[in-house]
């Protein structure tokens, strides 16, 4: 094990699924799974005891669910990158996992190979929304038709025209290399916009930035 591993902990209610995650990650040369959790209240419990870079938490098990888990587990500083994987293709999952403070949702389907490299974006402080969610996290929106928050509103009033700009594209689910095609300019201009944005609005990632663009009116959801 080297400085650069990242440590992982799995948090899934079944066996099964926990010994294969843990055999593919282990796989990888850059990664370690540190410790399994058979429920939320364990996973709670062996973040504090093991000190994990990233919980692979499942949304459903007994005790405790995962998106209560992810809740507790974030609200604390600092924490481990929470990515939630789940069998359930559903719209209130991925935004109750994102307002709860998740950095990526990925479906258990996924390939050995996304899973690993999954878990580096989120690692290196990325946000993580497999092919799809952005859509449907746009569709719960529109489900819920909720109006802006006014408190939300005067944030975005903190940032530059250019920096909402990049918000914007942000929640569309655009990477930094598309903003910076859309927009003619270099991708680590775009990075820079980034940090800013999320410096200003105190928000953790980009799947945050994503949610508060919604919540706060700055992009709409019958726009798309």
């Amino acid at each position: 094990m080297t400085s650069s591993t990242i440590r992982v902990l799995i948090a899934d209610d079944q066996m099964m699924v926990r010994q294969g995650f843990t055999v593919l990650l282990n796989a990888q040369p850059d990664i370690e799974v540190v410790g399994q959790a058979v429920d939320g209240k364990d996973a709670i419990a062996k973040v504090a005891e093991l000190a994990p870079d990233v919980v692979l938490m499942d949304i459903r098990m007994p005790e405790l669910g995962g998106i209560e888990a992810t809740r507790r587990i974030t609200e604390d500083t600092p924490h481990p990158r929470v990515l939630v994987l789940t069998t359930f293709d559903l719209d209130e999952y991925v935004y109750d996992a994102l307002r709860a403070g998740a950095s990526g949702f990925l479906l258990k389907d996924a390939s050995a190979d996304q899973l690993a490299e999954a878990v580096r974006v989120v690692a290196a402080g990325d946000a993580l929304l497999a092919p799809g969610i952005t859509r449907r996290l746009i569709a719960e929106f529109s489900r819920l038709d909720s109006t802006p928050r006014a408190p939300l509103k005067v944030r975005v009033g903190d940032l530059t025209e250019r920096e909402t700009e990049v918000l914007a594209l942000i929640a569309q689910g655009l990477s930094n290399a598309e903003i910076a095609e859309r927009l003619v300019v270099a991708e680590q201009t775009v990075k820079t916009h980034v940090g800013r944005i999320l410096v200003k609005l105190g928000l953790r990632d980009r799947t945050q930035a994503a949610v508060f663009a919604y919540e706060s009116g700055l992009v709409r959801p019958s726009g798309y």
